[in-house]
Protein backbone atom coordinates (compact mmCIF):
# COMPACT_ATOMS: atom_id res chain seq x y z
CA UNK A 1 0.00 0.00 0.00
CA UNK A 2 1.60 3.28 -1.30
CA UNK A 3 0.49 6.80 0.64
CA UNK A 4 -1.67 7.71 -2.74
CA UNK A 5 -3.51 4.60 -1.63
CA UNK A 6 -3.96 5.65 1.75
CA UNK A 7 -4.84 9.12 0.62
CA UNK A 8 -8.20 7.80 -1.30
CA UNK A 9 -9.50 5.79 1.83
CA UNK A 10 -12.28 6.93 3.62
CA UNK A 11 -11.38 8.61 7.14
CA UNK A 12 -13.01 5.94 9.06
CA UNK A 13 -10.61 3.48 7.60
CA UNK A 14 -7.58 5.39 7.85
CA UNK A 15 -8.68 5.32 11.66
CA UNK A 16 -9.08 1.32 11.62
CA UNK A 17 -5.59 0.87 9.35
CA UNK A 18 -3.36 3.99 11.84
CA UNK A 19 -4.93 1.91 15.02
CA UNK A 20 -3.89 -1.47 13.44
CA UNK A 21 -0.44 -0.17 12.73
CA UNK A 22 0.12 1.17 17.00
CA UNK A 23 -1.28 -2.35 17.78
CA UNK A 24 1.22 -4.19 15.51
CA UNK A 25 4.40 -1.85 17.20
CA UNK A 26 2.83 -2.45 20.34
CA UNK A 27 3.20 -6.22 20.13
CA UNK A 28 6.87 -5.99 19.21
CA UNK A 29 8.30 -3.46 21.74
CA UNK A 30 11.82 -4.97 21.42
CA UNK A 31 12.04 -2.64 17.93
CA UNK A 32 10.96 0.52 19.31
CA UNK A 33 13.70 2.66 20.92
CA UNK A 34 15.67 -0.79 22.15
CA UNK A 35 12.32 -2.20 24.13
CA UNK A 36 11.05 0.87 26.13
CA UNK A 37 8.23 1.05 24.63
CA UNK A 38 7.67 4.66 24.32
CA UNK A 39 9.40 5.38 28.17
CA UNK A 40 10.21 9.18 27.13
CA UNK A 41 6.46 9.37 26.29
CA UNK A 42 5.65 7.92 29.82
CA UNK A 43 7.83 10.39 31.47
CA UNK A 44 6.39 13.74 29.59
CA UNK A 45 3.08 12.41 30.88
CA UNK A 46 4.08 11.94 34.24
CA UNK A 47 5.86 15.37 34.16
CA UNK A 48 2.91 16.97 33.16
CA UNK A 49 0.52 15.35 35.56
CA UNK A 50 2.40 16.66 38.22
CA UNK A 51 2.15 20.15 36.38
CA UNK A 52 -1.30 19.90 36.81
CA UNK A 53 -1.53 18.55 40.05
CA UNK A 54 0.96 21.35 41.71
CA UNK A 55 -0.58 23.97 39.81
CA UNK A 56 2.52 24.86 37.45
CA UNK A 57 1.14 23.67 34.30
CA UNK A 58 0.71 26.66 32.06
CA UNK A 59 -1.86 26.54 29.14
CA UNK A 60 -1.66 28.67 25.60
CA UNK A 61 -4.28 28.25 22.61
CA UNK A 62 -3.77 26.23 19.90
CA UNK A 63 -2.10 28.73 17.54
CA UNK A 64 -0.02 29.78 19.78
CA UNK A 65 1.16 25.86 20.40
CA UNK A 66 1.78 25.78 16.72
CA UNK A 67 4.31 28.39 16.44
CA UNK A 68 6.17 27.11 20.01
CA UNK A 69 6.13 23.40 17.96
CA UNK A 70 7.26 25.07 14.59
CA UNK A 71 10.10 26.99 16.16
CA UNK A 72 11.33 24.04 18.04
CA UNK A 73 11.01 21.94 15.04
CA UNK A 74 13.42 24.48 12.83
CA UNK A 75 16.23 24.77 15.92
Amino acid sequence: MSINDIDTLPVEQKLRLMEALWDSLLQTPAALEGGTQFAWHAQALQRAETALADGSARFIDWDAAKLVLGSRSRA
